[in-house]
């Protein structure tokens, strides 16, 4: 991960903030544990290790964004089961676990606390927001937040409405009513996809009549088998790529509504600005 002059300020705020909520009390952090991956990352960066339970399996994934803070802790699970045996106060999800597990959890006194799908930067900031407040970490959700706003600042009107087109390797792209579609939005770009929020593309429009810029998403992630042959590695398409691509989003910073996907509208302002 690239410390950008932003994230190191959100890393001292962070750090700064820790010792304000529970802790200052002299209580003790609630201990945690997160059901899937999008959940560890709010767990790996606003609780403090010593209290954390349980990550997913995934937490030290290549497109995990804090996998590296992931390393050495306790990987469980997302039963009922294994969760209660972790003995959490607190469990964070975003789609982790079965329809039943978190009536089971609520009515064994655990506190479940869920990841909202977001569509814009506002709903990001109260799942931040959500997940802070039940850690007892609110000033170090506040410091995220103005990181990302930070972010969002920075990158605000960048591209002046230049029209782009955003694409996965499956061929897919996405119109408004998406956190991407908010992404180019934030740093200024006219989002050339319309109608439904996802959606595929044909090759064929793509080949014969290519936008003049290409946002492009997921294209350092393998995860998904069938991405290796989708639409958007066809070597016809690949051979107009580079010259209309504006800038390549990591997986890292896609498919979690977490305040790090302010990172994107800061990756396409960059790309514009010498």
């Amino acid at each position: 991960m690239v410390r950008t002059p932003a994230l190191t300020a959100l890393l001292a705020a962070l750090a700064f903030a820790g010792p304000i909520d529970a802790q200052a009390a002299g209580g003790a952090a609630p201990t945690v544990m997160s059901l899937d991956s999008c959940a560890d990352q709010f767990v790996l960066a606003l609780s403090p290790r010593e209290a954390i339970v349980g990550l997913s399996a995934r937490a030290d994934d290549r497109d995990s964004y804090m996998r590296d803070a992931a390393r050495g802790l306790p990987v469980r699970r997302a039963t009922t089961e294994a969760v209660l045996a972790a003995r959490p106060d607190v469990v964070v999800r975003y789609w982790g676990g079965d329809a039943r597990l978190e009536e089971t959890l609520r009515r064994r006194g655990v506190r479940v606390v869920r990841i909202n799908d977001a569509t814009d930067f506002e709903a990001v900031r109260a799942n931040v927001r959500d997940v802070a407040a039940a850690l007892d970490r609110r000033a170090a959700g506040e410091a995220m937040v103005a990181g990302m706003d930070a972010r969002l600042a920075g990158a605000r009107g960048a591209w002046n409405g230049a029209p782009a087109l955003y694409l996965t390797p499956s061929g897919f792209t996405t119109g408004p009513g998406s956190l991407v579609d908010a992404m180019l939005r934030a740093a200024g770009m006219t989002n050339l996809a319309v109608g439904s929020t996802w959606k595929p593309i044909p090759l064929e429009q793509l080949v014969m009549r290519p936008p003049r810029a290409f946002v492009l998403g997921f294209f350092d992630a393998f995860a998904v088998a069938m991405d290796r042959w989708g639409p958007g590695r066809h070597r016809a398409l690949k051979t107009r790529l580079p010259g209309r691509t504006v800038a390549a989003l990591p997986s890292t910073i896609l498919g979690c509504p977490a305040w790090f996907a302010a990172e994107g509208p800061e990756i396409l302002a960059r790309a514009k600005r010498p």
